[in-house]
Order: structure tokens, then C-alpha cells, then sequence
């Protein structure tokens, strides 16, 4: 069912359910368990986490079963419930799943919606959920905060991202060329961490520009049920028309090394596509083209690359691919991405945080982290009873207010409140 609504061949929609079911089962082992931050002395101080409530889910057409079981683990797990509205273009897993759901849970813990286009605002805005956890295009997350500030309402933001690739010279040319393909390519780069644009050391660019339109050249596009494919449709009308003008574009100003032609027959067919020798601020280069297109930069010097990678609104995630680990790491450092791999792609672990910056989102998912934006967090300040400091004495004159605190309600702090009681 995931292949034919979405359009990825069928092991790659395998493996969606297989990290789907591993990320549930890494969630159902989290817990938000009380911590002390203060005891002793007399005094407890506990944060104590409490659920939110109804959670609204609203998660795009790309990967509509992970993305889902990334808010749904931590939701449930957290006692909340939730209602989850998928893309209108691929409805039919969730409702599948709010099949099986409603077998296992109670009702109405989770609960499934669809329809074509005002369900996102009509849920962002209502007044019962209590946080909307969204994935989709930075365009419609700022749509989502704006309807949410209305209610106050928790938010977690992934959105879209321009990620980077820095291929550095001392790594094989053809062996890198291989592994950002694959980061650049799988689902038909329609994933908001591929790899958007490379930029590689000119030592190895034109070994490595070969490498990678072979590889682009060597794809088999169609049918995702078919056996052998290995690139499937762009999922929908709308993101095929956007990455067909991106397309154009680079083709009147760069050098199309493999794919650029488009299948004429019926579906939303694009052959992977690399293209060299664009500038920095070509279409290709600076907005997200989220399909089967890449641009392939070359530099010389390190700062000039991490001014280019770093040059742009988003900052989901960014590569590095090295063999001086400690160099890599230092580059990383300088990202403004949320998450940097080095020597590896789609590393993600339901065990640790996933966050963007930016205008790639606010919030993280997975992780401890991602489970405690589920939860509202409060603090319990407790002393014994014949150890309470006096109450604060509050003197009013016409002009000015002051406090004096003449205990030592906090350790070594006596100093500080009698300086702030004679400074009013």
C-alpha cells in the first residue's frame, strides 16, 4: 500500500515500516521519570512531567508512516492521545493503521482525519489540542505558528531543508561519489535530509562528477511495485512541476551530466539528474528542489565552503565525508545545520534528538528530548515546616518598592538579598 500511494520502490517502503516498528519499540522503552534538582538541607526541589493532552499530528507525503510513528510513540508513551491528519495525496496508510489501532487501543486515543485542504488550519486552531506536531514544507510551518500563537499552543516544527554535502579531498573519489548518490537519490530525493547539493574539492571534482553520473545514468526509473526499480515517480502533480522548472532552468546555465529528460509517457517520471557548473545562486543551488536533481559545486578552500554550505535560510542537516576525523569534526562544528554526519547519511536514531535551526524548524523530535516536548514540565519547591524562611517584608513608599529577604532561604545567598533590599 505504501508503494503504490507514495510511489518508492517496494524495498525501500519495507524499510520505512521496518524503522517504523523499530522507532515504536525504541519510544516504548523512554520515560519521562521525575528529577530532583535541589534535596538537601531541609528543601526538595522536583521538575515532574505531566501529559498535554490531544495531540495534533500533521505529516507529509514523503514518508507518511515513519513521520507519523516519530510523534506517536512519544505521544502515547507520554499518556496523550491524538488525532493525526496525513497529506491529502497519501491518506491510505494511516487510515490502515487507525485500522489496526483501534483494535489495540482505546478508543479515542488514536484517531485519524482526512480531507483535501482546510483540516491543517482547523486543527491548528481548535481549541482542545493542545500541540501540533508538523512536518511538511517551511511555508506551511509558519502558517501552523501563526494559527497556533492564537491558543498558545505547543509547537514542534520539521521543515524543509538545502542540505549540504562537503566531500573533501582525501577521501576516493568513486567511493564517495556512491554514497552521496545514495543520499542524494533514495525516494527519489524526496527526503528533507537529502543530500541537496554537494560541494566537492576540486582535486576530485571531475573523478567524482564521472563517478556520480554514472551511477545517475545506470538507474532503473519506473514502476515502484516492478521488480529492480530503483528510483521511483515524484509522488504528486504539484512537486513535479517544481522540480520540472528547476530542471529548466539549470539546464540553460549548467551542464547536465546524466537524466535532465523527462519521461513523456504517464506519471511523474524524472531520471536522476546531475548537473554541474552552476553558480551559487542559481535556483537549483539555493532553494530545495526535493526530488531527483543535484548540483554538484566545486571548491578549494575550507572557509569558502562552509560560507557557501552555510549561506542559505534552512539548516536541517549537512554531510561531511573525510578520513581526518578531527578536521571533519571541527568543520561540523561550524555547520549551522542541526545535525552534521560525517562519513554517513540518514544516520538517525530514535534514541537521540533530531532538531533543525533556522527556518528548518523549532522543537526536536526523538530522543529524550523529542519526548519531553510531549509533556509539560513542573516544579515542586518544598522545605520543612520549621525550617520555612519568614515571608518577604514588602515596604511601600510613594515612589518605590522594595523586598527584604532576611533568611538564608539559599545557601551563601544572604549577601545577595540584603544587596538587592538596599538597592530597592
Amino acid at each position: 500500500m505504501l508503494t503504490s500511494e507514495q510511489g518508492k520502490p517496494l524495498d525501500q517502503a519495507a524499510y520505512e515500516i521496518v524503522v517504523s516498528t523499530l522507532v515504536l519499540r525504541a519510544f516504548a522503552e523512554m520515560r519521562a521519570p521525575e528529577n530532583v534538582l535541589r534535596e538537601g538541607n531541609g528543601q526538595t526541589v522536583i521538575e515532574h512531567r505531566t501529559p498535554l493532552g490531544v495531540v495534533g499530528s500533521i505529516t507529509p507525503w514523503n514518508f507518511p508512516v515513519i513521520l507519523l510513528m516519530n510523534k506517536l510513540g512519544p505521544c502515547l508513551v507520554t499518556g496523550n492521545c491524538m488525532v493525526a491528519k496525513p497529506a491529502p495525496t497519501t491518506p491510505l496508510t494511516t487510515l490502515l493503521f487507525g485500522e489496526l489501532a483501534s483494535e489495540i487501543l482505546p478508543a479515542g486515543v488514536f484517531n485519524t482525519i482526512t480531507n483535501q485542504h482546510e483540516l491543517g488550519r482547523l486543527m491548528t486552531s481548535h481549541p482542545d489540542i493542545e500541540k501540533i506536531a508538523f512536518t511538511g514544507s517551511t511555508g506551511t510551518g509558519i502558517k501552523v505558528m501563526i494559527l497556533a500563537v492564537e491558543s498558545i499552543k505547543r509547537v514542534t516544527l520539521e521543515l524543509g531543508g538545502n542540505d549540504a554535502a562537503i566531500v573533501m579531498a582525501d577521501v576516493p573519489a568513486k567511493e564517495a561519489a556512491q554514497k552521496v548518490y545514495q543520499g542524494a537519490m533514495t525516494n527519489a530525493g524526496q527526503i528533507c535530509v537529502a543530500i541537496k547539493r554537494a560541494y566537492v574539492h576540486d582535486s576530485i571534482y571531475d573523478e567524482f562528477c564521472e563517478a556520480i553520473a554514472e551511477l545517475a545514468n545506470s538507474a532503473v526509473v519506473g514502476d515502484g511495485r516492478q521488480q529492480g526499480t530503483t528510483i521511483g515517480p515524484v509522488q504528486n502533480k504539484m512537486q513535479y512541476g517544481k522540480v520540472r522548472l528547476l530542471l529548466e532552468a539549470a539546464k540553460k546555465n549548467g551542464t547536465v551530466l546524466a537524466g535532465g529528460e523527462m519521461s513523456e509517457g504517464i506519471g511523474y517520471f524524472i531520471p536522476p539528474t546531475i548537473v554541474k557548473d552552476l553558480d551559487d545562486d542559481a535556483p537549483l543551488v539555493h532553494e530545495e528542489q526535493f526530488g531527483p536533481v543535484l548540483p554538484v559545486l566545486k571548491f578549494s578552500d575550507i572557509d569558502d565552503v562552509v560560507r557557501r554550505a552555510n549561506y542559505s535560510k534552512y539548516g536541517l542537516a549537512g554531510t561531511i565525508w573525510g578520513r581526518d576525523l578531527v578536521r571533519a569534526v571541527e568543520i561540523a562544528r561550524r555547520s549551522n545545520s542541526g545535525t552534521v554526519w560525517i562519513n554517513q547519511h540518514l544516520a538517525i536514531d530514535a534514541n537521540l534528538p533530531f532538531r533543525g535551526s533556522n527556518q528548518s524548524g523549532i522543537g526536536a523530535e526523538l530522543g529524550q528530548a523529542g519526548l519531553h516536548k510531549y509533556t509539560q514540565a513542573h516544579i515542586i519547591s518544598a522545605v520543612e515546616f520549621d525550617a520555612a524562611p519568614p515571608h518577604l517584608s514588602r515596604s511601600v513608599g510613594r515612589d518605590t518598592t522594595s523586598f527584604a529577604m532576611t533568611s538564608g532561604l539559599i545557601d551563601g545567598q544572604g549577601d545577595l538579598a540584603d544587596r538587592a533590599a538596599r538597592q530597592g
